[in-house]
């Protein structure tokens, strides 16, 4: 079995070596850090199959981490862990490059769900016998894990990308809010989760600088997205 590395950046001593304990039987190698100057710091320096980051750290937050690791090409997926009931803080996570959060406190096994379903998700980009392939003016490479449009290249997220692709496969055609949810993010469609939208307004802000109205990704009220391409 695979080791993966994991990047733990908490100042809850207790819980970090807690957790550390629990993921080793799982095959996962985890690195502590309890501040965001030292966690930024490690991040930039290793490669890491995922990166669990607090919201509140001394030092740098957990947000400036964020953003610091995006502006500077870091493409490791992101679990954010926020405060319970803080949609703000897990929206404005989305809305930085995470690829998905947990609030505070949690299960163990549920952070065991979400990081199996990252990493799983980083894993399996997408079906063998298509790992390159073009829908008008986008062009999907699976194994590179990219999509450009007209040959830009766009930066996007673990989760985008899986989205725009999922999206890309069944273009002109309706693919609903919880098949989108559980591809992208490996997690079932749960009330009030508005994880996917805030992806799906990222994406959209990264294709067409116009309205809503005017993106290739459409929703369909009551059922969910579907990409209508541009002509190339």
């Amino acid at each position: 079995m695979r080791a993966y590395r994991l990047l733990l950046v908490d100042d809850d001593t207790q819980l970090t070596e807690m957790l550390a304990e629990y993921l080793q039987p799982e095959g996962m190698i985890v690195t502590a850090e309890g501040s965001g100057t030292g966690g930024l710091r490690r991040a930039q320096q290793d490669e890491y199959d995922l990166i669990i980051l607090d919201v509140m750290l001394p030092g740098l937050t957990g947000f400036d981490v964020l953003r610091r690791l995006r502006e500077g090409g870091v493409q490791s997926p992101i679990l954010m862990l926020t405060a319970r009931g803080d949609d703000v803080d897990r929206i404005v996570g989305l809305e930085m490059g995470a690829d998905d959060y947990l609030p505070k406190p949690f299960n163990p096994r549920e952070l065991l769900a979400r990081i199996k379903a990252i990493l799983r998700r980083a894993r399996d980009a997408g079906p063998d016998d298509a790992t390159e392939f073009s829908v008008g003016p986008y062009s999907a490479h699976i194994k590179r894990r990219e999509i450009s449009v007209n040959g830009d290249a766009l930066k996007l997220t673990n989760a985008e990308f899986t989205i725009l692709v999922t999206l890309m496969q069944s273009a002109g055609e309706v693919v609903s809010r919880d098949a989108l949810t559980r591809t992208a993010l490996g997690r079932q469609l749960l009330p009030d989760d508005r994880s996917l939208d805030t992806h799906i307004s990222n994406l959209r802000k990264k294709l067409h600088s116009g309205s809503a109205a005017e993106s290739p990704i459409r929703s369909v009220r009551g059922s969910g997205y579907v990409l209508i391409p541009e002509r190339g």
